[in-house]
């Protein structure tokens, strides 16, 4: 597995890290804790060395789970967590006060069976508290020597510019695939300018670039993509033409639409580490084979065509959550 620095940081990660919170949270029931377990261990038997999670993952379960699934590997492994909703749910809304972030850090450390938490996050930009009060909590807190690296989640250009001047943002975590690109036009830019690595969460676009859901597919009703419009049967039917063409794109290197959308933003800037999530062994591995795919000046330029000429239909989020996504 090859290894990035994310921005100029100092911190080092493996070129793929593993989102970890579908094994809690999001997509349906939990899934089994052993095996859950096994799974984040294979990770690292493979090269893994980068895990995410979050206290609103199921409030605290998939930081508990990960605790006991990386405890082996301390000094092996970078383990990024989030704080920011009110109580570690984000159906109460958003919660970044000083006490509430100390709170949270308090509560990470022990769940997560750590003395330091490597890499933590805001996880919405919270607008009832200035960025500045947020930045500096965590500052405080990297002095203490309970928190190594501060990141940011979905923030847009200004905030983090603001945030970086009290405390140095070390990653990004915000949406970026073959069917979200808005982070080029502004984001891309302001981190590189400022030594900022990014970290895209949903790089295969929530699964649908796996090629394994069509407009026919349907989710578990605790599945949160039931209420985002651009899985509504309408939206997938109208963008399964992107899928098809990286299909052929992926038919032709003899890899998997999967890797191809890896290799495709392992491609855009060395300090781009995505997350992509799974359940299952077999997905683990065919993501991470996403890392040894080189994409060539014309395979590149073909992508590119496919993305110019098919607009993607339907919003990413739905108009409640899109109320927390801080531009």
């Amino acid at each position: 597995m090859q290894i990035r620095e994310l921005g100029r940081s100092g911190l080092h990660v493996s070129a793929l890290g593993l989102g970890c919170m579908g094994l809690s949270y999001g997509y349906g029931p939990p899934t089994d804790w052993q095996a859950a377990i096994d799974l984040i261990r294979a990770a690292v038997e493979r090269g893994v060395s980068f895990f995410d999670t979050a206290e609103a993952y199921g409030q605290g379960a998939n930081e508990d789970l990960l605790g006991e699934a990386l405890e082996p590997f301390k000094g092996r492994v970078v383990i990024g967590t989030k704080f920011g909703f009110r109580e570690g749910d984000p159906a109460n809304g958003m919660d970044s006060r000083p006490e509430r972030i100390r709170q949270v850090a308090e509560r990470s450390l022990k769940l997560l069976r750590v003395e330091r938490l490597d890499l933590f996050y805001q996880h919405r930009v919270d607008p009832a508290v200035p960025v500045e009060d947020v930045a500096g909590t965590v500052r405080d807190l990297i002095a203490e020597g309970k928190v190594a690296h501060f990141g940011l989640s979905e923030a847009g250009v200004t905030t983090i510019r603001r945030a970086h001047a009290v405390q140095p943002v070390t990653a990004l975590q915000s949406e970026f695939s073959l069917w979200w690109r808005e982070p080029e036009a502004e984001i891309l830019p302001t981190l590189e300018e400022l030594g900022i690595g990014f970290i895209p969460f949903a790089p295969l676009g929530k699964g649908f670039l796996t090629g394994k859901i069509d407009a026919s597919t349907t989710f578990a009703p605790t599945d949160f993509r039931n209420s985002v419009p651009r899985f509504t049967a309408e939206a997938r039917a109208a963008n399964q033409a992107l899928v098809d063409r990286v299909g052929q794109i992926a038919v032709a290197k003899s890899v998997t639409p999967a890797q191809i959308a890896l290799a495709w933003l392992l491609a855009q800037k060395p300090w781009i580490v995505p997350i992509p999530g799974t359940t299952k062994l077999h997905r683990l591995e065919e993501n991470l084979g996403g890392a040894e795919v080189e994409l060539t000046e014309t395979d590149l330029r073909q992508i590119g065509e496919a993305l110019a000429a098919i607009p993607i239909q339907g919003e990413r989020y739905s108009a409640r959550s899109a109320q927390m996504v801080n531009r």
